[in-house]
This record gives structure tokens, sequence and C-alpha cells, in this order.
């Protein structure tokens, strides 16, 4: 392996490179989590909302996933075959203009759209930032960069309730997206003036066929995944036969990636146990994660009663727990070795969501926040040394596709956590709430029953006679919310068993063979 892969011009100033890509980071993924405190904003009349329907909210925060979810593979691989700050600059300024057109939307069909078109923006942004990463840091810091990096995510998931919270307090529900624009613009004329380009030395001919089919596998998988969520029923047609196509087209991908000769995934990356076991951890600590954070937000304002601002103030552990041992988890590896500590991480996430079992309404606030902290330094432990693991299996030159790879599985994982769990939780809070609802007209006991929030919004118009609901909606959320955690840590304990079968026990990852013996591939930009 050569000693020097990366020029001493873009090695001196490594840091600042990192930096920079930290903040485009930080807006896609803020992003997100920004959003879900502003739904009830908009869900008012205007002039204060959209006076946006449940469903019309639920598709402007799933036009962005499907989009996002079903390019990330494609523009990782645009990525490293033009070059990934070409890219990178791409995604900032689509996002950017979607985040300014999002801001000023005046209805909620144009919200959704412009929505779409940050996902397809944020789609170029995260494989590119992790690619460029692996380009400019040499092996042996690459862990602790990518340690910041997962930390990062972590970070961006806990403070976009808070941010949001502050932002609706002081001003109107756009300002949650057009807080993005100065950060991209900021972001756009640092890294054209200190971040440098790379890409494949030798990326081959094009691979159309592969591409249109993982982005038509990837878009139906999802969007059937997100329908399942939304009515709450994977059994109805239009469901499964959504998930299923997507997963044929996906197998098709791959077998016609194992016979081309030119395939736009190598998929023989996944004999590698490393790359396949990484990938798989990633993808259910995400599903169990996301499926928590869910149903937590609804914990914390719907039955303990905390507002917007301080439900986000609670998850600062978990946030605090992410920066502070993610960029130390090489430590723990160099230790003990990446099986151990990505299988206890992921184990112990697994204790942490069981914890959830021991929250009642009355429950002292500082069980919850214990359990965040022991969430977050459980996945300070998993996301860093899966990530690289990933990326280590892997030539450098191909960082793009195995950086596009991580993102896609973690992004997929999430939404599945989403839309099963979330159907987990709404089924057995049915089931919980229905033989309360007797004192209501009957056209009205259906949508009651919906969730806990609908439970409480036809129990504060009905005045003194809706409160005998308010006790057996809080006891039934919370049953459901216990039934939803135990689901949640059986997915991680999966994950952990998957990390202790096929992860090396103290073994060092070494590089896929031409990872580090080619000329370097970053350029000074």
């Amino acid at each position: 392996m050569s000693s020097v892969a990366v020029p001493p011009t873009v090695h001196s100033r490594r840091w600042a490179i990192l930096t920079v890509l930290l903040f485009s980071l930080l807006v896609v993924v803020l992003d997100n989590s920004i959003l879900n405190v502003a739904m009830k904003t908009i869900a008012q009349p205007a002039p204060t909302g959209l006076g946006a329907t449940q469903s019309q909210l639920e598709w402007a925060i799933n036009s962005y996933t499907l989009v996002f979810a079903g390019l990330l593979f494609t523009a990782g691989l645009l990525g490293d075959r033009l070059g990934r700050k070409k890219a990178l600059l791409f995604g900032m300024l689509v996002f950017g203009v979607g985040s300014a057109l999002s801001a000023v939307s005046d209805s909620s069909g144009q919200l959704i759209a412009f929505r779409a078109l940050m996902g397809f923006g944020g789609a170029f942004i995260m494989p590119a930032t992790l690619a460029i990463i692996m380009n400019v840091f040499e092996r042996d810091e690459q862990p602790k960069a990518i340690g910041i990096w997962a930390g990062v995510v972590g970070l961006a998931i806990a403070i976009g309730p808070i941010t949001g919270g502050v932002l609706l307090q002081h001003f109107w529900w756009g300002s949650v997206f057009l807080v993005n624009v100065p950060i991209v613009v900021a972001g756009l004329i640092a890294m054209v003036m200190i971040v440098p380009d790379s890409k494949d030395p030798s990326p081959g001919r094009l691979d159309p066929v592969g591409v249109l089919l993982s982005i038509v596998g990837l878009v139906l998988l999802v969007f059937g995944i997100i329908k399942g969520g939304q009515l709450g029923d994977f059994s109805k047609p239009e469901v499964w036969a959504t998930v299923l196509g997507g997963l044929v087209v996906l197998a098709a991908f791959v077998l016609y990636e194992k016979r081309s000769d030119h395939p736009a995934l190598d998929v023989t990356y996944f004999r590698d146990r490393r790359f396949s076991a990484s990938v798989a951890a990633i993808g259910l600590v995400f599903f169990a994660l996301m499926g928590v954070t869910f149903f937590v937000v609804f914990y914390t304002q719907s039955v303990r009663g905390y507002s917007a601002l301080q439900s986000g103030l609670l998850l600062l552990p978990l946030a605090a727990a992410q920066m502070i041992f993610a960029p130390r988890a090489r430590l723990a590896v160099d230790r003990f070795g990446p099986r151990a500590v990505c299988a206890g991480g992921l184990f112990v996430t697994a204790f942490s969501f069981l914890g959830f079992l021991l929250l009642e309404a009355d429950t002292p606030i500082w069980v919850l926040e214990v359990m965040f902290a022991l969430m977050g330094i459980a996945m300070a432990h998993i996301m860093p040394p899966a990530t690289v693991m990933i990326m280590s299996s892997l030539p450098r030159e191909k960082a793009g596709s195995g950086s596009a790879v991580n993102n896609t599985f973690r992004q997929v994982g999430g939404a599945i956590g989403v839309a099963v769990l979330g159907s987990t939780m709404s089924a057995v809070y049915r089931d919980g709430i229905n033989s309360h609802l007797s004192i209501l007209p009957a056209s009205a006991r259906h949508a009651a029953g919906e969730s806990i929030e609908a439970t409480l919004a036809v129990a504060g118009k009905l005045g003194p006679a809706g409160k005998p609901l308010v006790g057996p909606a809080n006891d039934a959320f919370i049953h459901a919310m216990h039934i939803t955690a135990v689901c949640s840590a059986s997915v991680a304990l999966l994950g952990g068993l998957i990390c202790l079968f096929f992860l090396p026990a103290k073994e060092a990852a070494t590089p896929a063979p031409g990872a580090g013996d080619r000329e370097p591939v970053a350029v000074d930009g």
C-alpha cells in the first residue's frame, strides 16, 4: 500500500474540509427532524398554516424520503464518475432552492413537490460527504473522521426538534425551511474554496439498465412501505403488490449486475462479511431507532404534556452522548475489536429500548433521560465502526457507491421502521381504545381511534364530557408504546447477533484489492 495516497496540499487542510462537509450533512439531516415539529402548525388554516390534511402532512415528509432513498445509489455512482465535489455542489444548490421554495409554498401540493426537490438534492449530498472524507484522510485517521461524521448525524437528529421549536415560537412555519438557505450559501462558498474534487480514475462504461433498475426497485419498495404505514395495513393489494414489485425489480437488478461486465454495483462486495454484516447492522439499527423516535414524541407531548421545544430538549442526552462517544469509538475498536464493539452496541441499544417498559404516565422523567443517554452511547459505538468496515472493504475510488449503499440501507431501514412499528403502534392503540369510544357518535369513532392525538382532540372538543377519554387514551398509548419498544428491541438484538457471527473479532479492517496501491485519486480543487 502506498504510504501517501492523499496529496500533501489536501492532507494539510483535511480538518477544515471535514468541518465544511459536516455543515452540509447537518443541514440535510436536521431538516428531516425539524419538520416533525412544524406538522401541527402547517395543519392549521391559513394564514397560520396551510390547512394541510393528515395525508398531505405525511406526504410532505414522505415525498422527500421517497426521492432521497430512490436516488441515493445513483447519486453516489454519478459522484464517483463525474466528481464528488461537483455532485456535492449540485446537491447543495438544489437543496437550497428547494428549501427556499418550500418556505414560501402557499398550498400543501406545492410543499409536497418542493420537499421532493429537496430530497433530490439531498441524495447527492449524503454519499458525497462520506466519499470525500475517505479521499482526504489517510487510513489511520479515517475512523476518527467517520466517528465525527456519525456523531453529527446523531446530533442533527436530536437538535432538529429543538431548533424547530425555537423557530416556531418566534416565526412562521416557513422558517423551518428558510433557515437552511444561509447555511447552504455559506457552505457552497466554503466548498468552492477548500474542498478538493475526486473521482474514480477508471469508471468503465455506463450501466444505464442497472441504474434504472435500482431507481425503480427502490422507489417501489419505499413507496409500498410508506403506503402500508399510512394505511396501517400491509395486507392491502396496493401495499404488498408494490413492495413485492420493488423486491422483484431489485432482485432483477442484482442478477443483472452479477452478469454484467460493467456493473453499476459490484455485487461481489457483499461476499465480504465485513461489508454485508455492517450494512445489515446499520439498516436494522435505524429500523429500530426511527420506530422509537416516532413514538417518543407522542409520549412526551401527548401523555406528559411537554411542549415541542421541551420535547426536543429532552433529546439532548442522546445528542450529547453521540457527539462525545462517536469520535472515540475507534479506541474501543482498537482494544476490543469490531465484533465486540458493534455487537455490544446493538445489545445495549436493545436493552435501552426495553427500558421503555418502565415508562408510565407519571414515571420520573429522568428515567427517560437515562435511557436516551444509554441509547446515544450504544449507537455511537455502532455507526462509526460499521461505516468504517463498509468503506474500508471497498477500493477508495469506489467510495461514492460504497457510501451510497451505506446511506441507502440506513434510509430504507428507517422508512421500514417508521412504517412497520408505526402501524404496530396504531393497531395496538386502536384495540386498546375502541371499547372506550362508545360515548362518541358512531361516525366519529373510527377517526378518534387513529391515534392518541386524535382521541385527545375529540375529547377536547367535547369539553367536560370528553374527560373520561383522557385516562384510557393514555393507558392505551402506553401499552402500545411498550409493545412497539419490545419489537424495536428484538430488531436491535437481531442486528447484534449478525455482528456477533459475521464481523471479525480482532483483525484490523484490510482494504479491498487495489484500495490503496493506486495512484492518488484526490485532486486539489
